[in-house]
This record gives C-alpha cells, structure tokens and sequence, in this order.
C-alpha cells in the first residue's frame, strides 16, 4: 500500500530536465520551454521536475528560474530590500520559520484575493475599474492591518523562540 505522499507524487506531471538545459514533458512526450511549465503553474497543474539522468527533484530549482525569469521581466515583485532581507535570513535562526510564515501569508492573500473576485464576478470592466479607484484607499488601509498584523505575529514568534532558547540553555545551565 502507497503513502499518500507516494500516491501525490505519482499523480504529478513528471517533467525530465537533461544535461542540455532541455526539459521534456513524460505525459505530452515533447520538449517544453520554462514559459510552458510556468503555464502549468499558473493552471495549478501538480507535476514534478528530475534530474533525467540522477533521478534527482529539481522542482524547486526551475521553480525558482520562472521567478527569475518574471523578476527580470521588467514589472519586478520583489525590490531590492526585499531580497537583500530574504537572503540575510538565510543562516540566521529564524530560517526555518520564514518559509511557513511566507506561505501562511501568501496563502492569506490567495484568498483574499479569491474572495474579492467572488463578490466582483458580475461587474462590467467600467464597473470594476471605478470599484477599484474607490476601493483602493480601502484596500490599501486593509493591507496595511494585515501586514501590522502580520509583524505582530512574527514578532511574537521570534520573542517565544527567544524564551525557549533561553529556558533550553538554563536547563543546562548556560545563561547569555
């Protein structure tokens, strides 16, 4: 009997990435270019890249590229602060805790983002357009609460794992 785990990976799309930079799709048995698994991103399509000769997951890594790719596209996401912060996280304690509290809050805004255009699916192109000049300042002061909110949290994270270090080191009798 397969794990669920097994199970996921054996229903995802298996995409051969060669020694030539090349990716080939298993399921369409053709070569596809980056722009063609980003399409399978943005259709939420499961697929899985390897290595074609080591058998080894690259999925992260060409995920990675399209983000590359997108940045440097010309309508950047993320500004140079940004980056520049997410790569001093690296090494750092809170390493293992900003992968999750990042996709908590990209989750977050996923569904916010579901929400809104749920409430919006009967408006006209004009109507939508004047919706989001009004709602814009709402919108905005909304963000704004959701990423105070958002530090809030990640501050009382950092300050619980502070107290637990500290509790860990005086069971053993080391104090800062």
């Amino acid at each position: 009997m397969q794990s669920k785990e097994a199970e996921a990976r054996s229903a995802r799309r298996v995409i051969k990435k060669y020694p030539n930079r090349r990716l080939y799709d298993t399921e369409t048995s053709a070569y596809i270019t980056l722009a063609e698994v980003r399409q399978l991103v943005m259709s939420h399509t499961p697929f899985l890249v390897q290595d074609a000769r080591s058998g080894e997951e690259l999925t992260r890594v060409i995920l990675l590229q399209i983000i590359l790719e997108e940045e440097a596209g010309g309508a950047p996401m993320f500004t140079e602060q940004v980056l520049a912060s997410m790569i001093r996280f690296y090494g750092q304690a809170m390493q293992g805790y900003m992968g999750p509290y990042l996709e908590r809050n990209i989750q977050a805004m996923t569904e916010m983002q579901g929400l809104l255009a749920e409430q919006s699916q009967n408006l006209t192109p004009e109507m939508w357009s004047r919706f989001m000049t009004l709602q814009s300042p709402m919108v905005q002061a909304l963000m704004g609460n959701y990423v105070e909110q958002s530090k809030n949290v990640f501050l009382q994270m950092q300050e619980q794992m502070h107290k637990s270090t500290e509790q860990v080191f005086g069971a053993f009798g080391l104090k800062r």
